[in-house]
């Protein structure tokens, strides 16, 4: 993942994608011959591509279980020192509970278990990265104590009709992807990580025909804001109108291909920021470029003028444009600065903000069979957005730079909704309007369908409440994947604490004590393949 580019008219920056990288490959299964010891290697990736520099890298990675509340088991630990090329290390887990050779006859019991892994970059200086993964993995020697969970379409045939409309549509869109519009859109064969701004062959259109043919119904393409002068710092020679024409261009081809393509929605935005300053989130339909750059004659690149790292400031004028947007691989420190709190919440942020990016593939996959293993969880800073106040749903995405668009795995965001008649083409405006209610999984299987209600109100709504709440889990696949296992979160928005599982079923009754509250699941399929359902947020009256 070097990058190597450079633009002699452009201003030397901190190259984009040039931070901290660390996963987890860990495999939810052990292999058939490890049946009895339930036996496997975890391998930790380590990369940081920073121009040729080496960074000391300092991780762990705890084994606790079983269930949500187990004690931690087995403990990994080291220091690497990591640049561009990255590093491999390779962890055995042998199945025992204890690493004490006192204990080692002591098989870990079948459950499911969680993998977390912390990887901190420069510990202790003003450069520190962090980056925080959480991964389930499964023991089974015996017969599988799968949770029962009621079907999808059984939920979902519960529910209200939406103002007279009569059903929802499960919309399976990727929300965050790149083009030559930015740094995207190369070849499989020729792709390495991100490309010099506006070079590669492939623009939007392409990436919305590759996307439907390979069974997306929706594609953002969410080009950088600040690449529309051609480069990843700043182009001094660039033309201001070729910038904001530019992405006028973008916005013109996704409505022409979806007009011309009912069956999918094609959409175009801007993913803005820097992330060494501050963070990436994506806005999906503003019809005016923004950003921070001027050219040598002082003229800005963008049409509205944003402050590069004011958050708080960009939030304003998305609340008062009407845009939406989504907190993009958000870091639990350091990203999303508003008085110099990560997430720092705002009541502007929280009307703009609708989604929070849970879980993503490798930015850079060349894979097209969807089986991807390079993949990120950030459910621990979502849930600090959560608890922060903001009404967020969870969203899973590719970010591809190469052209693989939806298909590096097999994860999607998915939106329900609302659906006046049968083979009525899902139109922009009541996409956004799906995202604006929150009515929205994450889901790292595109068969996967997934219902929260709380008292009958669909996930992603707020409501008061009186006396007992019935909360509801309703899960279904079309390829046979079944659940196993299911969680039920709980935590205070406003509260800045933590986020807890409250049950191990998919049904629970609460009554909660008075005040605010969410309740979101999680459900962990036999694949280990996990989907998240969006928050509902209850005030409990007295």
């Amino acid at each position: 993942m070097l990058i190597t580019w450079s633009n002699t008219a452009a201003a030397q920056e901190p190259k984009e994608h040039s931070e901290l990288d660390a996963t987890v490959v860990a495999p939810f299964h052990a292999a058939r011959g490890e049946r009895v010891t339930q036996a496997r290697t975890f391998v930790l990736r380590l990369a940081y591509p920073d121009e040729g520099r080496s960074h000391a890298v300092r991780w762990s990675l705890t084994l606790s279980g079983p269930g949500p509340q187990g004690a931690v088991l087995r403990r990994w630990s080291g220091t690497e020192q990591v640049g561009a090329d990255g590093k491999s290390v390779n962890l055995p887990w042998d199945g025992r509970a204890d690493a004490d050779a006192r204990e080692r006859r002591v098989l870990a019991p079948d459950g499911l278990y969680q993998l977390r892994l912390l990887a901190v970059a420069d510990a202790g200086t003003p450069q520190e990265a962090q980056v925080e993964q959480q991964w389930p993995i499964q023991v089974r020697r015996g017969a599988s104590t799968a949770p029962k969970v009621s079907a999808f379409q059984a939920g979902l045939q519960q529910l209200p009709s939406l103002e007279g409309q009569p059903a929802y549509r499960i919309v399976y869109a990727n929300l965050h992807s790149q083009t030559r519009h930015s740094d995207g859109g190369a070849a499989l064969d020729a792709c390495r990580s991100a490309q010099d701004p506006q070079t590669a062959p492939f623009g939007p259109i392409d990436a919305y025909k590759y996307a439907q043919e390979h069974g997306l119904d929706a594609l953002l393409t969410s080009e950088h804001n600040h690449m529309y002068d051609g480069s990843d710092g700043t182009n001094a020679a660039a033309t201001a109108a070729e910038a904001t024409a530019l992405y006028q261009t973008g916005l013109a081809e996704a409505a022409a291909y979806s007009a011309a393509h009912p069956g999918f929605l094609a959409l175009y935005g801007m993913e803005w920021g820097v992330i060494n300053k501050g963070g990436h989130l994506n806005i999906f339909n503003s019809e005016q470029l923004l950003g921070w750059e001027r050219n040598a004659l002082g003229e800005l690149l963008a049409d509205v003028e944003t402050p590069k790292g004011d958050y708080a400031g960009l939030y304003r004028l998305m609340r008062e444009r009407g845009w939406i947007g989504q907190f993009n691989h958000p870091a639990p420190a350091g990203q999303f600065l508003v008085n110099g709190q990560p997430l720092g919440y705002t009541p502007d942020g929280d009307a703009a903000m609708v989604l929070c990016e849970v879980m993503n593939t490798s930015a850079f996959s060349t894979n097209d069979a969807e089986t991807e293993n390079r993949r990120s969880n950030y459910e621990a800073a979502c849930n600090r957005a959560l608890t922060a106040g903001y009404h967020v749903a969870f969203s899973s995405n590719q970010d591809n730079h190469c052209a693989n668009w939806g298909a590096s795995y097999g994860n999607r965001t998915a939106v329900l909704v609302a659906s006046p008649a049968a083979g009525t083409p899902v139109s922009r405006d009541s996409f956004l309007d799906a995202l604006r209610a929150r009515r929205v999984y994450a889901t790292m299987d595109k068969h996967a369908q997934l219902l929260f209600t709380a008292n009958g109100r669909l996930m992603g709504e707020r409501f008061d409440n009186h006396g007992p709440l019935r909360l509801a889990t309703h899960f279904s696949n079309s390829a046979g994947r079944q659940a196993a296992d299911v969680a039920i979160f709980h935590g205070v928005p406003g509260g800045n604490g933590s986020v807890t599982p409250i049950s191990d079923q998919a049904e629970l009754t609460v009554t909660p004590a008075p005040g605010p509250h969410f309740y979101y699941a999680r459900l962990t399929q036999d694949d280990g393949n996990i989907v998240w359902s969006a928050p509902v947020w209850v005030n409990q009256l007295p």
